[in-house]
């Protein structure tokens, strides 16, 4: 019994299919057997038996179409995700740069009061200066 495969092929065997296959490929005409496998069987359709290969395919048409609506949903679900982490880093830089903000305020209005404080105290100390100089004078005189 001859090999069905060879395992080599020569260079005019590969060329010469190639020819051959295209040249057949593109005639028109056709066999009954090709037209089968292209449009299906044609006869009688058993009435039982497309009813229940109907019955199955609606099913499998709902299962599809419910399929297809999970799908859809998830990716509406992962789509507003993305839209909430994004929001909630937006919020989280908003808070440190409030935090910051409020560190560097917080110091300078200690600065401030310190500030304030100082010049109060020289205020007073010029103020009891100008009362108690004319007091020791005019002990004096």
């Amino acid at each position: 019994m001859p090999p069905k495969f060879k395992r080599h092929l020569n260079d005019d065997e590969v060329t010469g299919s190639v020819k051959s296959e295209r040249r057949n490929l593109l005639e028109e005409d056709s066999d009954e057997e090709e037209d089968f496998f292209l449009r299906g069987p044609s006869g009688p359709r058993f009435g039982p038996r497309n009813d229940k290969i109907r019955h199955v395919q609606n099913q499998v048409d709902e299962v599809i179409d419910v399929m297809q609506e999970n799908i859809t949903k998830v990716i509406e679900r992962g789509e507003r995700l993305d839209d909430l982490q994004d929001k909630s880093e937006s919020l989280s830089d908003n808070a440190t740069a409030f935090s910051n903000r409020a560190k560097q305020l917080r110091r300078q209005m200690w600065w401030r009061g310190c500030k304030v404080s100082k010049s109060r105290n020289r205020q007073g100390w010029v103020c009891g200066k100008v009362v108690t100089c004319p007091t020791l004078r005019g002990d004096r005189e």
